[in-house]
């Protein structure tokens, strides 16, 4: 009767707090990369300039601020709209980036709706099968 042994209470605690550890540091981790990437973007091959890692250092924040709410607020919504607020999310993080380029308005929103689309492709099927 091994198999009908109950379970430790550490362990379960254990893996809550290696999964909120987790869940942390992963939006923290996309923050910097993308703080790093919009500021080397805005730099164009300049001088490092105050306002340059200040540019950096705020668009990281915002970033991993708004994927951490994302991230704890949506398992509460409908796989649509959780594929949907990913999908939004994505779209409007790469097309931001995409416009620092000094792509026009019309090429930085087909491009943005392009990976705003794959994402809610990708997202409605992990969804839709992991229900």
């Amino acid at each position: 009767m091994a198999h009908a042994a109950p379970a430790s209470r550490t362990s379960g605690l254990r893996s809550m707090a290696a999964g909120s550890r987790l869940s942390m540091a992963l939006p923290l981790l996309l923050g910097i990369v993308y703080g790093f990437w919009a500021s080397g973007i805005r730099r164009d091959a300049g001088p490092i300039t105050t306002g340059n890692v200040l540019f950096g250092f705020l668009t990281g924040i915002i970033v991993a601020v708004v994927t951490f709410g994302i991230h704890r607020a949506s398992p509460r919504l409908p796989r649509e709209l959780r594929a949907v607020t990913w999908a939004a999310w994505a779209g409007i993080a790469f097309g931001y980036l995409y416009s620092l380029t000094d792509a026009t308005v019309l090429r930085s929103t087909i491009m943005a709706l392009t990976v705003a689309v794959g994402v809610f492709a990708a997202m409605f099927y992990r969804y839709y099968t992991h229900e």
